[in-house]
């Protein structure tokens, strides 16, 4: 089912969690919220989900004005971080609660929930444990059996806050390219929250990108990635550089060397900029053609090689990966090198 998000508010005292936002996902699309702690992202899958009522604005499932509907009314699927199960039910139980709990006259037959029971668990894959209870379960089990139990009820929208923050980091890596084959296999309209950018780039179809209540970009996680609105969301997004400089009329100015600007890779064009770099995107050349740079520390994993360098005139060091040979030698410390941006993009300081 689509969701259309219209003008919604939502405001704590003086703060506005939720400035006027506008969002709509198609049916079927598997979007993610992201953004740092206190960005609107959680307050917004509430507000969608019933939880809490917003101050203005309107929402829409398809045609249907959602926005003063109670939770239940609006067969919603919610998961939250820690599972929420019922210790006291058992795995089909759990699965089963939201078609028992149904008012009598729209609850399915006992025969019909069974049916529907077995059926989730065959496509979370643990047909054999419907009998266990949550505490006999990894977290990994645990979050499937949510995910279950919020799909039995055939919501109109799926909503995860932060599905995986409860999970070691090889299980949410698992876990995660299992929901992105579910959500295949299902073709169910899902928003889930994330802080993790490497988690919402995997998995979503498109990333919302959020800041202090107001989304700062929406779209594809290549486009988010590659083509950042904003120094905010190149910045969050991933790993980044940032050198100091100024816009001279074809040429970015850092450390009195001029680079010359390609098409459309700038935001400004003159006065104060900073220029925003990935450490893959730096490459290194000699002192005289490009920054000279001092190498503070250099570490290697693998055949993948991270140099800490400092220029001069930048408040913070940078970062540059590289392919090297296990037998290759590492820059000394204290040694200096030459950097050139390979792919970049500037934006007002």
């Amino acid at each position: 089912m689509d969701l259309h998000i219209q003008g919604i508010s939502k405001q704590y005292a003086d703060v506005a969690a939720l400035d006027a936002i506008d969002l709509d996902v198609a049916a079927g699309e598997l979007v993610a919220l992201l953004g740092p702690s206190g960005s609107g992202k959680t307050t917004l899958l509430r507000v969608i989900a019933g939880l809490l009522h917003p101050d203005s604005g309107r929402l829409l499932f398809g045609d249907d004005d959602a926005t003063r509907l109670s939770l239940r009314e609006r067969n919603v699927g919610f998961v939250f971080q820690h599972y929420a199960l019922f210790k006291h039910m058992t795995v089909a139980e759990n699965i089963a609660f939201g078609l028992r709990s149904r008012p009598r006259s729209k609850r399915p037959n006992k025969a019909t929930i069974a049916r529907r029971v077995d059926e989730l668990l065959t496509l979370i894959q643990l047909p054999e444990l419907g009998g266990r209870y949550p505490e006999q379960l990894s977290g990994g089990q645990k979050q499937r059996v949510a995910l279950a139990r919020a799909l039995a009820i055939d919501p109109h929208v799926l909503l995860l806050d932060e599905p995986f923050g409860a999970l070691d980091a090889k299980v949410r890596v698992e876990l995660r390219r299992w929901l992105r084959r579910l959500h295949e296999q299902t073709g169910q309209t899902t928003l889930f929250v994330t802080h993790d950018q490497e988690e919402a780039l995997e998995l979503a179809d498109r990333v919302v990108v959020l800041r202090d209540g107001r989304i700062e970009q929406v779209g594809t996680p290549d486009e988010i990635y590659r083509a950042p609105a904003s120094a905010y969301v190149f910045d969050f997004i991933g790993r980044a550089n940032a050198i100091e400089g100024r816009i001279d009329g074809d040429h970015f100015i850092a450390h009195d060397q001029p680079l010359r600007l390609g098409n459309g890779n700038a935001d400004v064009t003159t006065g104060d900029a900073r220029l925003y770099v990935r450490p893959h995107d730096l490459a290194l050349v000699a002192p005289d053609e490009g920054w000279p740079a001092r190498v503070i520390a250099a570490h290697r994993l693998a055949d993948r090689l991270t140099l800490e360098l400092q220029v001069d005139g930048q408040a913070k060091p940078l970062e540059l990966d590289l392919s090297a040979a296990p037998d290759a030698e590492l820059p000394a410390p204290g040694s200096t090198v030459g950097l050139k941006p390979l792919r970049y993009r500037i934006y007002a300081a």
